[in-house]
């Protein structure tokens, strides 16, 4: 019982709306009626700028985080490390489902990257720190948040999988999924890549202004 507790309060923590809020509080406007129509911070990225994009993916990886660390109020999951594990599993994607799917915002959220990943901070720093590398270097060289985010995300079943080879099956299961789901989320972010029509965010342009000055 104390278990769907935490499951419904990690969902409710998912839930909150963090980019709907900051756009009406700053900017008085629906960020889902604007640009793709998703409540992400990739979203709010291309339609309120870096700023607020960057406060949107951090307080939607801490809702993540938060949510997966839920399982420490409860003494049984501390000293049982595979019942923690399997535990923190449920929480996180509990938060993932409330991102995607918000009870705050009539259920019309965003694609749950942040919040994965916030989940997979909770689980396994170092395989984090390596999804993110690969963030930061694709987004550094190509701008586009979609395809950093899916490259992480592809990222991840290589570390658990192949890189420190976790034994954990359920863990392994876990980072398969990861994968596939944002491989799912993005469908239409693939189409615009591959179309060479999809949106790159508002970032280094002093870069791309001083490779225009060398080639001109």
């Amino acid at each position: 019982m104390k278990e769907f507790g935490l499951i419904v309060l990690a969902y409710l923590l998912g839930s909150i709306p963090t980019a709907l809020l900051i756009s009406k509080s700053f900017f008085g406007i629906d960020i889902r009626e604007y640009g793709s129509g998703n409540m992400g911070a990739t979203n709010t990225f291309r339609v309120l700028g870096p700023r607020y994009g960057t406060i949107v993916m951090v307080i939607d990886i801490l809702k993540g985080l938060a949510a997966t660390l839920l399982c420490f109020m409860l003494p049984f999951y501390v000293d049982n490390e595979l019942a923690r594990i399997n535990m923190m599993i449920g929480l996180g994607l509990s938060a993932v489902v409330g991102h995607i799917f918000p009870v705050f915002a009539n259920f019309k959220g965003g694609k749950g990257v942040a919040t994965l990943f916030g989940m997979i901070v909770a689980l396994q720093p170092v395989v984090a720190a390596s999804c993110v590398a690969v963030f930061i270097v694709v987004l550094y060289l190509t701008r586009y948040v979609s395809l950093s985010s899916i490259l992480a995300a592809l990222m991840l079943p290589v570390c658990v999988l192949w890189i420190w080879n976790e034994n954990e099956l359920l863990y392994r299961i876990f980072a398969l999924l990861v994968a596939i789901l944002v491989l799912v989320t993005h469908q239409k972010n693939i189409i615009r890549l591959i179309k060479g029509v999809e949106s790159r965010i508002p970032i280094l342009k002093h870069r791309d202004r001083r490779r225009n000055r060398r080639r001109s």
